[in-house]
């Protein structure tokens, strides 16, 4: 196959900062995509209706002239939001869903929910309202160890979540284990997951071999290769409970290459190249429209995108860095060869 050709695809998890990094770096999602939920996790969190409202006009303003996108937006949850702000995101057009963050889980997730069954009110709340959950499973209790801390908040937290729940819609994001995988099958069409291009295409040896690696580390962390594998199967399967989130967090190079290297892969540029690869590597190019461009669009209810999007078969190589004035950012892959090319990109 030399050409594949598909309908134009959504990301569903998606990092743009705000300021400079976000003029930097949202071009790179704006030419593959046609919409993207936005985290919320600036400093300070978007957490209200108002807030999230301010940011769409900063990200709507960073679109380049002739491009097409358009930011789907969500709330911060925190131990302080109230039950009437997740009636003001039901109603708002722009608001998608809330985020839930365990408490210093990943980036800037300070204000994150310390204790998660005190939040159960809201989950209430936006069952009612039909509003999704979107959620970093992974447990924060620092006796357990890092790669058992999503099979661990599917046991103890997300389980009794579901159990009481029953009709709230959930998305795992960035499932990255065979458990996850396995969690979501089992469980309604109100459940769901999004899965990242590096947890298809690395394990955790792509940290830790021949030296650490800082810009494959992200979190949640990558796990082993049967876990790897677990999620290329759910991905190419055709289940629509699993789509495409790229989880595209840019960091400065100089951030991530120190002491303490920021968590997060910044694919934005070349994330539909990344999937193409992973989904070919499984001889399932077929399942890759569904996966980009349909199921999470029918998961949120909103209508699938017209037009097309296209990708060749041509080697090229991926720039060391992407840089725009003083923002410099190293993507996954910098210095390698790709062999598929989006023509829009």
């Amino acid at each position: 196959m030399k050409k594949l050709t598909i309908t134009r695809p959504d990301d569903w998890h998606l990092h743009v900062r705000n300021g400079a990094m976000l003029k930097a770096v949202l071009p790179h999602t704006a030419r593959q995509f046609a919409r993207a939920i936005i985290m919320p996790n600036l400093k300070p969190p978007v957490t209200t209706v108002e807030q999230a409202l301010a940011y769409r006009q900063e990200i709507l303003l960073a679109i380049p002239e002739g491009l097409d996108f358009t930011p789907l937006m969500t709330l911060y949850l925190t131990g302080s939001t109230r039950t009437e702000e997740i009636r003001k995101a039901a109603e708002s057009e722009h608001v998608h869903a809330f985020k839930l963050y365990p408490a210093g889980a990943t980036t800037n997730s300070d204000s994150g929910v310390a204790n998660i069954e005190a939040a159960y009110p809201l989950f209430q709340e936006m069952e009612k309202q039909d509003i999704p959950l979107l959620i970093h499973g992974e447990v924060t209790d620092e006796h357990c160890d890092i790669f058992d801390r999503e099979r661990v908040f599917l046991e103890t937290r997300l389980s009794r979540i579901v159990e009481h729940f029953p009709a709230l819609r959930i998305v795992i994001e960035h499932v990255t284990t065979r458990e996850a995988v396995d969690f979501v099958k089992a469980q309604g069409p109100n459940i769901a997951a999004t899965i990242t291009p590096q947890h298809l295409l690395y394990n955790r040896n792509a940290i830790l071999a021949g030296g650490i690696r800082p810009h494959h580390y992200c979190l949640p962390v990558l796990k082993r290769e049967h876990h790897r594998q677990a999620l290329v199967q759910a991905a190419t399967s055709g289940n629509p409970k699993f789509f495409l989130g790229t989880d595209s967090a840019p960091h400065l190079t100089a951030l991530k290459e120190n002491a303490c290297g920021c968590a997060g892969c910044f694919s934005a540029p070349i994330a539909l190249e990344l999937y193409a690869e992973a989904f070919e590597k499984a001889d399932a190019l077929d399942k890759l429209e569904g996966f980009a461009s349909f199921y999470g669009a029918d998961f949120y209810r909103l209508p699938r995108n017209p037009g097309t999007i296209t990708l060749e078969k041509r080697d090229w190589q991926v720039p060391a860095a992407y840089e725009d004035g003083e923002v410099a950012i190293t993507p996954l892959k910098a210095g390698e060869t790709l062999t598929w090319k989006a023509a829009a990109a």
